[in-house]
């Protein structure tokens, strides 16, 4: 199996979980330059990362590979002990990072998607700043109880 990842996005997270397997894996390095370099679109013609090959098979979208890691390497546990609970514990968490956390950092990295006035800048960062806040608050609230994610 092999990782094409950009330090910085979101396939780190696919990298650690990798890394937490303790499986064989490669992965490659890509910078903004390699990522729309012919090769690898023809791997993910988006452009964009993660991407995943393995033999033939090729996947692209953190969440996607993030499962395919999961039931690639049973023994790591990283979705639980395989039960449709305990994958369905771990996938609403992965969507709560990648459908309401993730996207809740672009006003604070390009704020004038928000704001075409570049003196508002710094507010749009910050109402994205409280709203973030109220997330993880939220997050925190509903994992109390336990020392680690899905409660694996």
């Amino acid at each position: 199996m092999k990782l094409y990842s950009k330090p910085g996005a979101c396939s780190t997270a696919d990298h650690i979980a990798l890394q937490w397997t303790g499986g064989t894996f490669e992965v490659e390095i890509l910078d903004k330059d390699t990522m729309k370099a012919p090769a690898f679109l023809a791997i993910n013609p988006a452009g964009a990362v993660p991407a995943v090959v393995d033999g033939e098979f090729v996947l692209t979208q953190n969440a996607a590979i993030m499962g395919y890691i999961a039931d690639t390497f049973p023994q790591a546990r990283l979705a639980g002990d395989g039960s449709a609970q305990q994958r369905a514990e771990a996938a609403r968490w992965l969507a709560f990072c990648n459908s309401d956390i993730h996207p809740a950092f672009v006003p604070i990295f390009s704020p004038g998607k928000f704001h075409p006035d570049p003196a508002q800048a710094d507010t749009v960062r910050q109402h994205a700043r409280e709203r973030l806040r109220a997330m993880y608050a939220a997050a925190d609230e509903r994992l109390a109880d336990r020392q680690w994610l899905p409660r694996f």
